[in-house]
């Protein structure tokens, strides 16, 4: 009897364990080739789209427009929001303008382009320059939910390898000649 108790006790642990493992749990949708009007990386944008049944964008193209805002969503949860301001010069992702935005403040060094970079625990924050009447910089920043991953240093890992993929694309599909 104590080892038919032990032994339905360990099968109902053993169940808890993979469901909250996230066993069993699978990505229907496929990754699209862009992203609120880019083009995206599959490699980089993969880690930061979790597992689930329906995606979809809320927004418009990130390159339409100054102050262009688009939304990443897996079954009703957003995921990663996007945003490309256009501005007249340089603003310092490290600045005390900026700090408010920050959880652990890090500055992205080195960026493999121009400009300067900041990284907080669920967003980063590139200044970058454009070289467009309209747009000298460009402020190119991503927010990340916690459902893209849990563990804060490997959510900063994925939105860091995103961004260095993303933001010069951002810059081509603007046609930015900086």
């Amino acid at each position: 009897m104590r080892d038919s108790l032990r032994a339905r006790t360990a099968v109902v642990f053993v169940g808890l364990a993979l469901l909250l493992s996230g066993c069993g749990s699978s990505r229907e949708y496929a990754i699209p080739k862009e992203v609120c009007g880019v083009p995206a990386g599959e490699k980089e944008l993969t880690p930061l789209l979790p597992h689930g049944e329906k995606f979809e964008e809320n927004g418009d193209s990130i390159v339409t427009k100054t102050g262009s805002y688009c939304g990443v969503i897996v079954d009703n949860y957003q995921v990663i929001s996007l945003l490309v301001d256009q501005v007249d010069k340089f603003y310092d992702p490290m600045g005390k303008l900026s700090s408010f935005r920050f959880t652990n403040r890090k500055k992205m060094v080195p960026l493999p382009f121009g400009g300067s970079g900041a990284m907080g625990d669920r967003n980063v924050l590139i200044s970058t320059p454009c070289g467009l009447p309209e747009a000298d910089h460009l402020m190119v920043s991503l927010t990340a939910g916690e459902k893209v991953t849990k563990d804060v240093n490997e959510r900063r890992s994925d939105m860091e390898a995103f961004m260095l993929d993303f933001v010069p694309r951002v810059k081509k599909a603007m046609a930015c000649p900086a």
